[in-house]
């Protein structure tokens, strides 16, 4: 099964500073039929004014992955990690027990991203925070693994999840392939150019849900990103 849900039909939050499109249900945006994808609970996909961003607030019990798109996110929480996460890498969060943190945009230009958030295989544990460059041209024509559950094996970052994040870049006319297992959920989105899934066509930032399938073939049909959460 694939559902295709237009950019347009996602819940939406403008606060001036922060434009926000939800995947999920979240915050003031309430969507029975979109409460969670298996274990992917929220897919925000957020614009952020320069020299703005999220004052100090807490998290728990929730892995919490960050994609920066263009720009930069710099990061600061109650461990005292602080980091800065540019265009096409990404950054991890594992709230466990508890924790602070705020994400600001220090850049002189807005910046774009995807947090996407997780449920955890087992509630509780220590937080911790983890960052690290993916270069975009090493994921052309192939999947990368970004976060994952078993990220010893995967060369990821870690996460306390069943699930992978990857992405991958693709010209347009090739297409990419993905074994599934029809008993998890996929959920995909191109922030950039439009792509067909299994022949069903999708347009820029269009979320792609996926279950039920052991094959996800994406064509693309202009030059395009692709970012997938494989989960239980």
């Amino acid at each position: 099964m694939i559902d295709i849900r237009p950019f347009a039909s996602l819940g939406a939050a403008d606060h001036g500073w922060l434009n926000a499109r939800h995947h999920f249900s979240f915050a003031n945006y309430h969507e029975p039929a979109r409460m969670s994808w298996g274990a992917v609970r929220v897919w925000n996909d957020d614009t952020i004014a320069a020299k703005k961003g999220f004052d100090p607030h807490p998290h728990n019990n929730m892995e919490i992955v960050t994609f920066v798109r263009s720009g930069a996110i710099t990061h600061r929480d109650s461990m005292g990690n602080e980091g800065r996460t540019g265009a096409g890498d990404v950054q991890v969060m594992s709230a466990g027990s508890g924790v602070v943190h705020a994400e600001y945009n220090l850049e002189d230009e807005a910046t774009t991203l995807f947090q996407i958030w997780i449920i955890p295989d087992e509630r509780g544990g220590e937080p911790h925070w983890g960052q690290r460059e993916f270069p975009r041209g090493e994921r052309s024509g192939k999947w990368e693994i970004l976060a994952s559950g078993d990220p010893e094996g995967d060369d990821a970052l870690p996460i306390r999840a069943d699930a992978r994040v990857m992405a991958a870049t693709l010209a347009a006319g090739s297409t990419i392939t993905y074994s599934a297992d029809p008993a998890r959920h996929q959920y995909l989105v191109a922030p950039v150019g439009r792509v067909k899934v299994n022949g069903l066509p999708a347009e820029p930032r269009d979320g792609i849900a996926v279950t039920g399938e052991t094959t996800i073939i994406v064509e693309a049909l202009d030059d395009t990103e692709i970012v997938m959460v494989d989960a239980r």
